[in-house]
């Protein structure tokens, strides 16, 4: 069963009942003085595109049948098809999918990628799943969206507890439905069908990229600075070891269910081996596969985003930090590799604190640039290697963290603020290109 949602959700009707995507839209609303594009695309930024919600049926292990609630938003797509991830979880909501839409419009306009923004998600526990009830479910969603979706039309990639299986098999049922091995409308696949090489590391290795950047504006050594990160799932893990290579002293991280922090540093590698092992973590140092736990402390998740560190890096989901604790955050800088893990209100009580905020749509814009890097791939058939699709993953990101930064201080913004500048004046000139109501009044004149 699918259902068209209306694609009105107007600011006011946001405004009555306060939502993700009306704190969202205030980041669009604080940009817009600083810009100079027509009313027309500001009006059109203010709604999404369209809206589907989709019932799948889904055949359990045991017999029975359970349907489960799926979305998929496609928010504009001036400057090219919908791209954005899947997300399977059991918050999932309509507002959070239509959120993170928005937010990918923007990072895809950031990095000048011939995309507009899209998200989908689907309301479900995975863990709770069997792999053939996942895969059911996965194949199931295709069933249901494949008429909104396509590789000219809105392509899909991964995000939260959706991986390159899940893509893969996304991207076999598609073709089934349209009877032709159709690559491109998924991205994130395995390498054996079609996928990038490099893909599944993108974001963090996006965001490494944008910490080197932005760190050494403000004579920031690595061997003398901290970080903490708050989510050691493939991106923050990731990035975790990256930094530790680079000789930053990561010490503390957290998963879903805790972290540790230790202040002489974390030992990154031995702990993700020793996850990996025992699905959980421990601050450990490990030769081979044998493992010693290491002294350290046990701390929440919340605590973590409070320590005396000089880097946090939230990397896990959105509004984590908020009102109720910005006043107690102490990291002098923050990257945000999670989408919207600092909401609005937040972001005034750190600006006040002197607390540097990297956005998410710059910080973790590297998976989608990669999946860009992919879909071109899969159009022409030919591939390249990893040190080749690294290579132009460094130039773009470091290209556009220096325009944000040059933006920042020309104008005497905050990151963000800059972000969606440079974001919202590539979308204004693409809209603009088809016509605004200045081009059709000043024909009149002539």
């Amino acid at each position: 069963m699918t259902t068209i949602v209306s694609s009105n959700n107007s600011p006011d009707t946001q405004a009555k009942s306060p939502s993700l995507f009306a704190d969202a839209s205030q980041r669009l609303e604080n940009a817009l003085q600083y810009v100079s594009i027509s009313e027309d695309a500001i009006e059109r930024l203010r709604y999404p595109r369209a809206s589907l919600a989709v019932s799948i049926p889904v055949r359990m292990d045991n017999g029975s049948l359970k349907i489960f609630t799926g979305y998929r938003v496609r928010y504009d797509d001036t400057r090219g098809p919908g791209k954005g991830g899947v997300r399977y979880h059991p918050s999932v909501t309509l507002d959070e999918v239509q959120s993170l839409a928005f937010w990918m419009t923007f990072k895809c306009a950031l990095l000048d990628l011939p995309f507009g923004g899209a998200k989908g998600g689907i309301i479900v526990n995975p863990k709770e799943l069997s792999k053939a009830e996942l895969e059911r479910l996965s194949r199931g969603y295709i069933n249901e969206i494949a008429d909104f979706i396509g590789e000219n039309v809105d392509i899909l990639a991964p995000d939260v507890y959706t991986n390159a299986t899940i893509m893969g098999w996304m991207m076999d049922r598609y073709s089934t439905i349209k009877r032709q091995i159709i690559r491109g409308v998924v991205t994130g696949k395995p390498l054996t069908l079609g996928g990038s090489k490099g893909r599944d590391t993108a974001t963090s290795t996006g965001a490494f990229y944008v910490i080197q950047s932005i760190l050494p504006k403000f004579k920031i050594n690595p061997q003398q600075t901290t970080v903490a990160i708050q989510g050691f799932g493939n991106a923050g893990a990731t990035l975790a070891e990256l930094l530790f290579q680079a000789g930053y002293k990561v010490v503390a991280v957290s998963d879903s269910k805790g972290g540790i922090y230790a202040p002489r540093g974390l030992d990154i590698p031995s702990i993700r081996q020793h996850k990996n092992s025992n699905k959980e973590i421990k601050a450990v140092y490990c030769r081979d596969s044998v493992c010693d736990i290491v002294e350290h402390q046990t701390i929440t998740n919340q605590e973590l985003l409070t320590l005396d560190v000089d880097v946090l890096i939230p990397a896990a989901l959105e509004n984590q930090i908020t009102t109720e604790n910005a006043k107690d955050v102490k990291a002098k800088y923050i990257f945000e590799v999670a989408n919207g893990p600092v909401n609005s209100a937040a972001d005034k009580i750190l600006l006040e604190q002197n607390i540097q905020v990297i956005p998410d749509i710059l910080v973790n814009a590297g998976g989608v640039t990669v999946s860009y890097f992919e879909w071109v791939q899969n159009r022409n058939g030919f591939y390249w290697t990893l040190e080749e699709v690294n290579q132009k993953l460094k130039a773009k990101m470091e290209v556009e963290t220096q325009q944000v930064w040059e933006i920042a201080q020309k104008l005497q913004l905050d990151m963000r603020t800059a972000a969606y500048v440079h974001g919202l004046n590539r979308l204004g000139e693409a809209m603009g290109a088809k016509g605004t109501r200045d081009y059709y009044s000043n024909s009149r004149d002539r």
